[in-house]
């Protein structure tokens, strides 16, 4: 049987490197499975898991040596936002790109899979106001453009529904000092911290949340922590954790339900805690593949042509057999217990 070769670009160093091994088993499941059910147009399907790099530029470079050296026919991208254009620029025409996390709603002409801000923040800041009378936010996060954009789009929801936001503060990716915004935090007496870093950023700032004694008395609400980011923390440094996503690995649906069965049945009992990015790539994968299959080849544009039109194989998400590549899924609201993530109901 012929082969063709898919890249997997993913981060597997620096602060979004701590999704890497998630990222990388939900990739390779997606293509045993694919390879079972014979492959892409009857061709056996190679997967490359690529090294995105610390950088944005790393990526791009990543992106380049993937289409000219290992000749993929087609990238499916779980990386950080300040990268997504620059390996967009590389694949243009040439190959296809399907990216997959969360994003702050503006791709351009990359195929997404993933949720906006906006659908996951507007109906959980809501629900934070109307049932926990949440009404004075904190903003922070990692310096860079998904939490600028999604902060910025938060702002306008709390300010539009009559909250107050108190302040809002970056750092630089991977640099952990956090004093100015838990000062500003408390000194503000903020209700709500709505934190936006980036991978393991994202489980230094919760312990150093937890370490001033914050925790008890000041909501956190995030839709960037995820199942990878609570296991790095203490069972007692999790309280008060509010969390909106179209995926956790405590849903209880059929889709989800088939994942997780086939994902242990690969890795076993203790895998890479299956969580929203890493599943991503199970989704885009099998999201390529769909498109490739109803347009009978790998070109780029024919492919965004058929973007949310064609169903896929499988998902874990949401609770359609066959749902279209690019569709919607509902977005759940989620407590922190312990290490346990309660549904506390679609938003």
């Amino acid at each position: 049987m012929k082969t063709v070769r898919i890249g997997l670009l993913i981060a597997q160093q620096g602060s979004a490197g701590l999704w890497g091994p998630s990222a990388e088993a939900c990739g390779r499941l997606a293509v045993d499975e694919i390879n079972q059910q014979s492959g892409i147009l009857k061709r056996h399907v190679e997967l490359h898991v690529i090294d995105a790099g610390p950088t944005a530029q790393s990526a791009g470079q990543a992106a380049i040596q993937a289409i000219e050296e290992l000749k993929v026919a087609g990238v499916v991208s779980m990386i950080p936002s300040d990268a997504r254009d620059c390996v967009a620029r590389v694949t243009g025409d040439r190959v296809p790109l399907v990216y997959t996390p969360q994003f702050e709603g503006s791709a351009g002409n990359v195929m997404t899979t993933g949720e906006t801000t906006d659908e996951l923040m507007a109906p959980a800041l809501c629900w934070l106001m109307e049932r926990r009378s949440a009404r004075r936010f904190f903003l922070c996060g990692s310096d860079y453009i998904w939490p600028r954009r999604s902060l910025k789009i938060a702002r306008m929801l709390i300010e539009r529904t009559g909250g107050v936001v108190t302040g809002e503060h970056y750092v630089p990716v991977g640099v952990a000092d956090y004093d100015e915004i838990l000062d500003g935090i408390r000194s503000t007496r903020s209700d709500v911290v709505i934190p936006y870093f980036l991978g393991s950023d994202n489980i230094s700032f919760n312990r150093a949340f937890c370490e001033v004694g914050l925790s008890p008395r000041v909501l956190r609400f995030s839709s960037g922590i995820d199942e990878t980011v609570v296991y790095g923390l203490r069972d007692d440094e999790t309280e008060n954790v509010y969390v909106s996503s179209a995926y956790f690995a405590a849903i209880r649906s059929r889709n989800n339900g088939a994942f997780l069965e086939r994902y242990h049945t690969a890795y076993g009992e203790n895998p890479p805690p299956a969580n929203a990015f890493g599943q991503s790539c199970y989704e885009g994968i099998y999201s390529l593949a769909a498109m490739v299959e109803e347009a009978g080849s790998f070109d780029a544009g024919r492919l965004r042509c058929l973007w949310g039109r064609v169903p896929m194989r499988k998902t874990a998400r949401g609770h359609e057999v066959t749902p279209a590549v690019g569709s919607r899924h509902p977005v759940h609201l989620a407590r922190l217990d312990g290490y346990e993530f309660s549904i506390m109901g679609n938003l």
